[in-house]
């Protein structure tokens, strides 16, 4: 009896262990197989019986778009080809970032079932959730593709910087929801706040509104508020992937911003991984 007592201890701290931490992140890459085919048959059951299946959300988005683009368009005086296109592919990034925090939040207890039953590590359930985001990108891309042919945007080579800033929202996206997945099982209040604070971040990140008409505002007033945009980090992620999309050149304090999050968030949650991951099944 006392060896059964004087072990529990032991058992716990190593439940509580770097190496199980990683482990449990590369086990879970290993078995892309599995999340891969959970993520696509997520799409496919969502969209069952359906003709257009998930471009119905590509729909919604472009008619939200053209929508809000001429609305806006008309606010701020600005060309119809100059508002859309930041609009849409404003609504296109967005879109990932805000299903990756929404949806992260319930991503361990909406598979409860799973986790108690299958013996798997518990970040094939994250991996299975961004999968699934990007998928519902690349389906999004093709509204951009329309939008290229409508109101063609002044591409060059630097373009190409989308596909390392867009695999950095992925790395992002992948420890956000780890964390407020994590954090949410324990906290069943959580995602009910995440979801009403993404849609005050809609309103906040210059996703609707172009941030440099009112940065160059004649009135004082608005330019230097406008500047209070630059404590929105989601500023930074949204402008590294939509300005080489409509053809920007990249702002350099973007990507500081971007990095310096990137590596401080998958600390912390690296640190919330070692010691909460056994508990997951608990909590669910």
């Amino acid at each position: 009896m006392s060896s059964v007592v004087a072990g529990t201890p032991r058992t716990l701290n190593t439940s509580r262990s770097w190496g199980l931490a990683f482990d449990d992140l590369s086990r879970a890459w290993r078995q892309r197989q599995l999340w891969g085919h959970l993520g696509w048959q997520d799409i496919k059951q969502r969209y069952r019986r359906s003709v257009l299946g998930p471009l119905w959300i590509t729909i919604s988005m472009a008619v939200t778009a053209i929508a809000l683009g001429i609305l806006y368009a008309g606010l701020f005086g600005n060309p119809l080809e100059e508002q859309l296109p930041y609009i849409l592919v404003g609504f296109i990034v967005w879109a990932f970032i805000g299903g990756c925090i929404t949806e992260g939040s319930m991503v361990f207890i909406s598979n409860a079932g799973l986790i108690k039953h299958l013996p798997a590590p518990v970040s094939v359930h994250v991996y299975r959730l961004i999968w699934r985001q990007m998928l519902f990108f690349a389906h999004n891309l093709v509204v951009y593709a329309v939008m290229l042919v409508i109101f063609p945007q002044p591409l060059s080579l630097g373009s190409l910087v989308a596909v390392p800033a867009f695999a950095l929202l992925v790395v992002n996206g992948f420890w956000v929801a780890l964390l407020v997945g994590i954090v949410s099982t324990r906290f069943r209040d959580l995602p009910p706040v995440m979801q009403s604070l993404v849609q005050l971040l809609f309103f906040m990140t210059p996703i609707v509104w172009i941030y440099e008409d009112l940065l160059n505002s004649t009135n004082e007033t608005i330019a230097s508020r406008a500047r209070l945009a630059e404590l929105n980090p989601l500023l930074h992620y949204l402008e590294i992937v939509r300005r080489p999309m409509l053809g920007q050149s990249f702002e350099l304090r973007n990507w500081v911003v971007v990095l310096a999050i990137t590596v401080a968030g998958w600390a912390l949650t690296l640190v919330v991984l070692r010691n909460y991951r056994a508990r997951v099944s608990y909590w669910v």
